[in-house]
């Protein structure tokens, strides 16, 4: 479960958003909206610990963040705006190397499975520097195949993909809140998760600290 309750975002001498609270169970995505400027990524690496908030709490399974450390990013992936890829590196040595760094069980077989759902068979041991952007993300997105974290947390995960991309990464998510993951997104794209209940979450930029969300089933 993660629940954030009473968040503010101050960037410089702006207020982005203030009072932003919800709570997410097992199964359940936050669709997180807004215009370009209103905190959405801001908001995103609120909730992953990488920014502190101005004022507010995020708690997980019941517990604040800040006291959990790695206990609770042992359960968090995070996959923001940027691939976060080695450009030297090939996908499947990219694809490896964050597993390990996350200390997961990847062998290559796996990997190379997962790089062949994503549209990247033949392309594996290709630097990426050399791939175009689309296949770039597909890249970063191949993690998602074998991820088990049990949140995910993901900035703009269908830009720069075509139609059968996004609906690969619609299905992924899918099956992981069918899994009973949670899962937090933006995107300027309207795609149907093909499970769970989503909760939609808009920031306001018309006032600062203006915020609003409403549940609806998918």
């Amino acid at each position: 479960m993660l629940e954030a309750s009473k968040l503010e975002c101050v960037r410089g001498e702006r207020r982005l958003f203030a009072g932003v609270s919800f709570r997410l169970d097992g199964g359940e995505m936050l669709y997180l909206q807004g215009r370009n400027g209103s905190g959405k990524t801001s908001l995103l690496r609120m909730l992953c610990g990488m920014t502190p908030a101005a004022s507010g709490e995020i708690r997980w399974r019941g517990k604040p963040i800040r006291k959990l450390g790695e206990e609770f990013r042992s359960e968090l992936c995070y996959l923001g705006h940027q691939n976060a890829i080695k450009e030297e590196l090939t996908p499947l040595e990219n694809l490896l190397s964050a597993a390990r760094l996350a200390q997961e069980a990847l062998d290559e077989d796996s990997a190379l499975d997962a790089l062949e759902q994503v549209g990247l068979h033949g392309r594996e041991d290709l630097a990426c520097r050399y791939l175009s952007q689309g296949q770039k993300r597909r890249a970063a997105l191949a993690r998602l195949v074998h991820e088990k974290r049990a949140l995910w947390v993901l900035d703009e995960p269908y830009v720069a993909l075509d139609t059968a991309a996004v609906d690969l990464v619609a299905r992924l998510i899918g099956a992981h809140l069918q899994r009973g993951g949670l899962t937090v997104l933006t995107t300027h794209q309207s795609v149907a998760v093909p499970a769970g209940a989503v909760r939609e979450l808009w920031l306001g930029t018309e006032e600062a600290g203006d915020a609003r969300h409403a549940l609806t089933e998918c």
